[in-house]
């Protein structure tokens, strides 16, 4: 028998993480140690409270059935801690809908709102579930560059005005991933503007909402005036209560396009186990103290690892936020060459260009490993660069 895959699906490959695993086994066998700071899968443990709460409530037997959607006690736990973490006023019964974790619902939602001729603004580099769920929907992509030069925000007036009479949707993720940068209020307020003028969803992913250093704000697009009007904004608690693995997160906003989403979704699954969403709502109501102290123990592995490469002569500049460092690498290799070469001496990390064009020349360092870790791998990348087979570093960004 023939097994032929769709269309759309033949024009997917296997991801990059796939391979990149791949070839870290290849290397284990051969019996060498591989620091992995390539998938961004938090290794700190989620705080012993949530892990309690889950247990407590996997005790009760009557809890195994389907849940169908998120229960109203966690669309309160949303409310609760959007408004005493971002100062942001949310309807529970209407602006927020329970996810599988973040990425779930991004993957759906070209599926609710995009039709086949349809664009939508994409940031590149972004992350890969952008474009992958648009192209599933059969919706055409338009790339936003990202560049240093410009702050990693993109250039709004230079999307041509033909590509906007035919967008629906623009998608943005600040802090990103991977370029790890931040916006500010003006920027959002421009975004705003620019959706209402064209009539355009803006979808803001916001994952890495807690995880940002030096004091810097964290500002959601929900908490600018009209962003409920023309977007919504999707968080999770994957990286920011250690519980990736349990996959439940949310999107807020707009109420309409919320409902949209969660209409599909009554299609689809049926629902988050129990336990699970009663450990979230316990984390979402805590008193946060966990999360500034997660917040140091990153900032302290970002320093270590940038200080390790700048003794090794890569001047990597540390990242505003999130638990990724964006990095230009030495001329003469594209990214996946530099990325495999360093598997073969150590430390596993990922090619820019796979979040998309623009991140050729750069590499994603995850800093998923603890800071004797991160030191180790700095002095394995200053061998490799000090090798006959390295070509020399360009020191611009």
């Amino acid at each position: 028998m023939n097994i032929i895959p769709s269309e759309k699906m033949r024009n997917f490959t296997t991801g990059i993480f796939t391979e990149l695993a791949n070839r870290k086994q290849e290397a284990i066998k051969q019996g060498k140690d591989v620091i992995d700071l390539s998938v961004g899968s938090p290794d700190l443990p989620p705080p012993a409270f949530i892990v309690q709460a889950l247990v407590d409530h996997a005790r009760d037997t009557t809890k195994y059935g389907y849940t169908l959607k998120g229960t109203l006690e966690f669309n309160k736990a949303v409310s609760y801690f959007y408004r005493n973490r971002y100062g942001v006023q949310l309807d529970a019964d209407h602006e927020v809908l329970q996810l599988m974790g973040s990425q779930d619902g991004l993957a759906h939602l070209a599926m609710a709102m995009i039709d086949p001729g349809d664009y939508v603004l994409v940031p590149d580099p972004g992350y890969p579930i952008y474009e992958a769920s648009v192209a599933l929907a059969g919706g055409n992509i338009y790339p936003m560059p990202l560049t240093a030069e410009n702050s990693y925000l993109p250039r709004l007036q230079d999307i041509p005005q033909e590509i906007l009479k035919k967008t629906k949707m623009m998608i943005i993720s600040y802090p990103g991933n991977p370029v790890t940068a931040l916006a500010d209020q003006t920027f959002f307020e421009q975004v705003v503007e620019f959706a209402q003028l064209h009539n355009i969803l803006v979808v803001h992913d916001f994952a890495y909402s807690e995880l940002i250093f030096d004091g810097n704000p964290r500002i959601s697009f929900m908490s600018v005036p009209g962003a409920k009007e023309v977007g919504i904004e999707f968080n999770s608690l994957s990286k920011t209560f250690n519980i990736a693995g349990c996959r439940i997160g949310y999107v807020v906003g707009n109420p309409d396009a919320v409902n949209i989403l969660g209409t599909l979704k009554s299609h689809i699954d049926y629902g988050i186990f129990y336990p699970i969403q009663k450990a979230a709502e316990l984390a979402l109501t805590s008193d946060h103290s966990f999360l500034q102290e997660q917040v140091d123990v990153y900032q302290d592995r970002r320093d270590a690892l940038v200080s390790g490469l700048q003794r090794a002569g890569w001047d990597v500049p540390k990242s505003a936020a999130t638990m990724f460092l964006w990095a230009k690498i030495p001329g003469g290799w594209s990214s996946r060459e530099f990325a495999f070469q360093m598997i073969e001496h150590g430390v596993a990390v990922t090619p820019g260009d796979a979040f998309g064009k623009q991140g050729e020349g750069y590499v994603r360092m995850a800093l998923v490993q603890p800071a004797e870790r991160l030191a180790a791998a700095a002095e394995r990348i200053q061998a490799f660069l000090n090798s006959k087979a390295a070509p020399s570093l360009i020191q611009e960004r």
